[in-house]
Order: structure tokens, then C-alpha cells, then sequence
């Protein structure tokens, strides 16, 4: 009984694996067609979501109902889509590069963390304007239709793996970054 519940585990990671890393591939944009399809893909759900408009609850049923349904078919296709072969050491490495990601995520946003209340104890009416700014701007935001905004941020959040493995994320914060210190030091000379 145990050895069949080692191969049936051995599987399941196997196809996990392999399921990532072909979403990887597809949202580090390994193919031309990959953002259109992105697009694409999130579009059509809200659109779907904008014409069936559902409420909370309705939308939160929806959702379960989607995921009960799911579990019917999932386990009898995932062993014929996915191969069955055993866990290699580049599915390894694959894993532990997603893992290795996933703690450098939120070490990123502990780190965040740490400067925003070190900025609150070193220099606080920058921190007081920097929250004020922030707040203002998320409550701005807030006028803009939720639907339009899950969208956006949706979209984003699947665009934005490939949009680092191009190199596009960081152009754009070197840019912002130059503009910065050139004001920054415009400050300073202003002041002496």
C-alpha cells in the first residue's frame, strides 16, 4: 500500500513539475504569442464575469461550484495529459529555482517592510508625506470600477514574469531611478 501511495506521490510531483514549468515558460514568454495570449485568456473570463455580473456571494459560489467540478475530471486527465515519468534532477532544479524565488519574494517584502518603519524612525515627515501620498493614491484608485481594477491587476501579475526576464521591469525602474537623483541633486544645489 505504501509503495503505491509513493508512486501515485512521486506522479502527482512529477506532473506538478512539469505543469510548471510549462506556465513558466509560457508567462516568462518563451513564445511570441504568449502575452496575446495572456490577454487573451484573462480577458475572456472578465468579460464573462462583466456579463454575468454576478454579486459577492454569487461570484464566490461560482467559484467553489468551478472548483467542485474541477476535482471530477482533474484526476482521472492530469495522468493522461502529463507523462509519467520519475522526478529528474532538472525537475529538481526547476523546483528549487521556483522555491529559491518564493523566498526571495518575501524576503523583498520583508525588506520593504523594514525600510518603511526605519524611514518612520530616521525621517518622519518623509514617512507622514510618503503614507499620505500613498493613501491618497489608493483612495483615488478606488473610483475606478473594481471589475476594471481585478482586471488590471490580474493582468499585470501574469505579465510580470515575463516582463522581468525581458529586462523591461528594470528599464523602466533605472529610468525612475536616474530621474530621482537628477531632482535629488537639483535639490541639493538649490540648497547650498
Amino acid at each position: 500500500m505504501a509503495e503505491g501511495d509513493n508512486w501515485s506521490t512521486n506522479l502527482l510531483a512529477a506532473g506538478t513539475a512539469s505543469l510548471e514549468e510549462q506556465l513558466q515558460g509560457f508567462l516568462r514568454w518563451e513564445r511570441a504569442w504568449s502575452p496575446p495570449a495572456i490577454m487573451g485568456v484573462v480577458s475572456l473570463v472578465f468579460l464573462i464575469i462583466y456579463y454575468l455580473d454576478p454579486s459577492v456571494l454569487s461570484g464566490v459560489s461560482y467559484f467553489v461550484m468551478f472548483l467542485c467540478l474541477a476535482d471530477y475530471p482533474v484526476p482521472i486527465l492530469a495522468p493522461r495529459i502529463f507523462s509519467s515519468n520519475k522526478w529528474t534532477t532538472k525537475q529538481q532544479q526547476r523546483f528549487h529555482e521556483i522555491c529559491s524565488n518564493l523566498v526571495k519574494t518575501r524576503l523583498r517584502a520583508v525588506g520593504w517592510w523594514k525600510r518603511l518603519f526605519t524611514l518612520k524612525e530616521e525621517k518622519p515627515k518623509m514617512y507622514f508625506m510618503t503614507m499620505i501620498i500613498s493613501l491618497a493614491a489608493v483612495a483615488w484608485v478606488e473610483q475606478v470600477h473594481n471589475l476594471l481594477l481585478a482586471y488590471l491587476i490580474v493582468t499585470f501579475l501574469l505579465l510580470l514574469p515575463g516582463l522581468n526576464q525581458h529586462g523591461i521591469i528594470s528599464k523602466y525602474i533605472g529610468m525612475a531611478k536616474r530621474e530621482i537623483n537628477k531632482l535629488l541633486k537639483q535639490k541639493e544645489k538649490k540648497n547650498e
